[in-house]
């Protein structure tokens, strides 16, 4: 089963996705990019699902500490984000994300899709 890590500091966020998620992927949730990156050396995640807002480091910077380690930098992140204004998508592709969601999640199958695409 592929292994999605979800980095997202709110909790009912993380519920959410988990319930959508967890019968076709394996979810491991952090509520930190620190976290996350501490986590990822011990089960490499196939995709990250990542948002922005986060305490401690960003979404961008957890991104682009993932793109300087050499066993981290070919897994696809997903910005997934309340970031939702004219142009964040292209400035989220722009800093090296691999797709975009917004947040709430309101139609599961766009996450579905997006994962797919990542993830054959």
């Amino acid at each position: 089963m592929k292994r999605i890590a979800l980095v997202e500091d709110n909790p009912d966020n993380r519920l959410l996705v988990h319930v959508i998620l967890e019968d076709s992927y394996e979810v491991i949730e952090y509520e930190s990019g620190v976290e996350a990156l501490k986590g990822f050396k011990d089960s490499r995640p196939d995709l990250v699902l990542l948002d922005i807002s986060l305490p401690e480091m960003d979404g961008t910077e957890v991104l682009q500490k993932m793109r300087e380690d050499e066993s981290l930098r070919a897994v696809p992140v997903v910005a997934l984000t309340a970031h939702a204004m004219s142009g964040d998508r292209e400035k989220f592709l722009n800093a090296g994300f691999d797709d975009y969601l917004t947040k709430p999640i309101i139609d599961e199958n766009l996450l579905f899709d997006v994962i797919r695409r990542w993830l054959p």
